[in-house]
């Protein structure tokens, strides 16, 4: 008897220990599993609203000092991927960024964020536009917990020299994937 409660303390606390860990997550109130029109980009053949979801986050790693978001489409036909947003230098006090905050002429996103090039060549968020007939692709939202206040880039800096200094800096990531096609 003694040995069958000891299995089952012990299970109990490695089911605690494995289930009960609050992970850093990335929800939406605005995407599901796929973009809308909303999202779509407004140019480049696309006719859409061209405005960034509104994300939250919690359960920060112990550390964080700051956050930064991106959408990425891997799937675009470029041989590289295509940068959506990309959005840097985000206190550690603030846990979600509101509907639009991507429309860098509305200021929504928190003073201190720097909202760099896409590779549309704007600033903020610009949407999703696949090719017509190319299926599917993939939108990739992600918050990265920083061990840094201050990425060390500007609003001028290309993606691939944001995304180097993000991977250099990050403490944890957690990622929303939603589909779109044309």
């Amino acid at each position: 008897m003694k040995k069958a409660n000891l299995i089952l303390v012990l299970s109990l606390v490695f089911s605690v220990t494995l289930f009960g860990q609050k992970t850093f997550t990335l929800t939406s109130n605005d995407l599901g599993g796929e973009i809308t029109k909303k999202q779509e980009f407004s140019g480049f053949g696309c006719s859409g609203g061209n405005q960034s979801p509104q994300l939250f986050w919690k359960n920060a790693p112990e550390g964080t000092k700051s956050f930064a978001i991106t959408m990425y489409d891997p799937d675009a036909p470029t041989g590289s991927g295509f940068w959506h947003w990309i959005v840097f230098d985000i206190p550690s006090n603030v846990n979600e960024l509101v509907a639009n905050a991507g429309n860098i002429k509305l200021n929504l996103a928190p003073k201190e964020a720097i909202q760099s090039i896409t590779d549309y060549g704007i600033k903020g968020f610009g949407g999703a536009c696949p090719p017509e007939g190319h299926g599917f692709h993939q939108y990739i939202l992600t918050v990265y917990a920083l061990k840094t206040d201050k990425l060390g880039v500007t609003e001028n800096t290309n993606p691939a020299i944001v995304g180097f200094n993000l991977w250099n800096q990050t403490l944890a990531k957690a990622s929303i994937v939603a589909y779109y096609k044309r």
